[in-house]
């Protein structure tokens, strides 16, 4: 049944409604009789685990996959989307999770593609496309983002920046933001939400998915919570406790695990002096059985400071792992080491999105199953599956391509990869972020795990509240160094940010 609202005008269809919408790939059902309406003028969370079907009905209000059921409507109107074409005549442009910027291009192409400026011979006019995207850029607050620079060279913050700029200057009448903070800072989200709040006063209906509860509750009139690809309520106000109940099906006792006790004080990772990029001189010793923690605000070296230990960034310095000097060039001397890094951008750092979820598992120990040169099927698909039981990891089957697995399923892949190649030094950067609250605390278990099992994780995380709680110290970077170092227990977020915005005592 359509939602309209009554208004001092009249009364006001929905901006864009779903109606009994079904959609199934393969044998996995990702939306499952869905209803769904905004209105104009309002910001409507969309909310729910990883594969609850959220980032699927947004294509198909968005006109990017057509319903095997059920109906869209815009503007209280049927409408046939054949296309996301379709949907921009509609006003309904779309920003998604996977960024669809072409990295070598330039900022201002990307911004002005399609609506390039041309000169009389029909050319484009490069120097008015750079003007343009400046003053585009300039509107929008966006004041550290050079039109003349390529997609590929800019942060990953940035990139997600020039994504949602690009739609916004289309002048949508309904926004669909799948996720777009997972990859922004806090100074980044903050900009959005000063966007989100100036369309909303503009009578635009903004459509909002993310897993960070602060945000949902700081920027949403109404927030609706998806289970098993269907709605289970639409709410004003709801405590987190009752969300998250409602999204798994169950109550999560204790949010945060207890870190395991210290079994071992052998130091397997010892950094000096270590220098290059966004890094001045770091220095760290990690232990066995232990979860240290990496903080401080965004763009102070922390991922300068692990690609530089997993070989994949130049450096200097002194590394030695397990009592041994340690020379690492390249991911493969890491890897040889018995180390394993988990990126924050699981899609382009860290799976093939095209290859099978087998082959993402298994791509770490291929010669264990291969046999002069060939793969043993068996063999392989009896880790793949011993992995995604253990982990919990929700595929239709371990062929299927690893793309159409939801976000924290695959980042259950790319973590599972390095857990079969047995490493004993994991740097696991952002491994949470766009993650869902359930699958966030499956990794938070797995991490006490690993860590009980005596190897050793330093941790990174934009999350304050999650340094605080999980780890054993955490160091605190500030402009490419170790700024400061804190021991639990009775260590606090705003400890970590206190640390992270003033001078503090160097750690020893």
């Amino acid at each position: 049944m359509s939602e309209a609202t009554q208004t001092a005008g009249g009364v006001v269809p929905p901006a864009v409604e779903g109606i009994r919408l079904a959609k199934a790939f393969g044998g996995v059902q990702a939306v499952d009789s869905a209803t769904f309406s905004a209105r104009p003028g309002e910001v409507h969370a969309l909310v729910g685990e990883n594969g609850a079907g959220k980032s699927t009905l947004i294509k198909l209000l968005g006109g990017r996959l057509r319903p095997d059921a059920g109906e869209v409507r815009a503007a209280g109107r049927k409408v046939e989307l054949h296309g996301a074409d379709d949907a921009h005549a509609l006003g309904i442009w779309t920003v998604f999770q996977e960024l669809t910027l072409l990295p070598w291009m330039t900022v201002a192409e990307n911004l002005l593609i399609r609506r390039e400026p041309r000169g009389r011979l029909g050319l484009i006019d490069r120097d008015r496309m750079v003007g343009e995207a400046d003053r585009v850029l300039t509107w929008l607050g966006i004041d550290h983002i050079d039109p003349r620079a390529l997609i590929e060279d800019l942060s990953l913050a940035q990139r997600q920046m020039v994504e949602i700029a690009r739609v916004i200057i289309q002048d949508p009448s309904t926004l669909l933001l799948d996720e777009p903070t997972s990859s922004l800072g806090e100074k980044e989200v903050a900009w959005l939400f000063e966007l989100i709040q100036g369309l909303r006063a503009d009578g635009k209906c903004i459509i909002f998915t993310s897993h960070r509860w602060n945000e949902i509750t700081s920027i949403a009139d109404r927030i609706t919570i998806f289970r098993n690809g269907a709605e289970v309520g639409t709410f004003t106000e709801i405590d987190e406790d009752r969300a998250v109940t409602l999204m798994t099906g169950r109550q999560l006792e204790a949010f945060y695990p207890q870190p395991p006790a210290r079994a071992h004080d052998r130091a397997v990772l010892e950094v000096e002096e270590l220098a290059g990029e966004g890094l001045r001189n770091a220095s760290l010793t990690l232990h066995a059985s232990e979860i240290l923690g990496v903080g401080g605000l965004a763009g102070h070296g922390h991922r300068e400071l692990f690609f530089s230990l997993f070989g994949a960034q130049a450096h200097s310095g002194r590394i030695v792992v397990d009592g041994r000097p340690a020379r690492i060039r390249s991911p493969r001397d890491a890897a040889r080491l018995g180390m394993a890094l988990v990126p924050e951008d699981r899609k382009t750092e860290g799976l093939l999105l095209p290859l099978s979820v087998r082959a993402n598992l298994t791509l770490a120990v291929l010669p264990a199953v291969s046999s002069l040169g060939l793969i043993g099927g068996a063999r392989e698909r009896g880790l793949a599956q011993g992995m995604v039981d253990a982990l919990k990891i929700r595929t239709p089957g371990l062929g299927n391509p690893v793309r159409q697995l939801s976000g924290g399923n695959q980042q259950k892949v790319l973590l599972g990869r390095w857990l079969l190649a047995d490493s004993r030094i994991l740097l696991l950067y952002d491994v949470t972020r766009g993650v869902d609250v359930a699958t966030k605390h499956e990794i938070y278990e797995l991490m006490m795990r690993l860590a009980g099992e005596g190897r050793a994780l330093l941790y990174y995380s934009s999350d304050a509240e999650e340094l605080a709680h999980l780890c054993h110290r955490v160091l605190v970077m500030r402009e490419g160094r170790i700024a400061a170092e804190l021991s639990a227990p009775g260590i606090t977020a705003e400890d970590i940010v206190t640390a992270a915005v003033r001078e503090s005592r160097a750690a020893d």
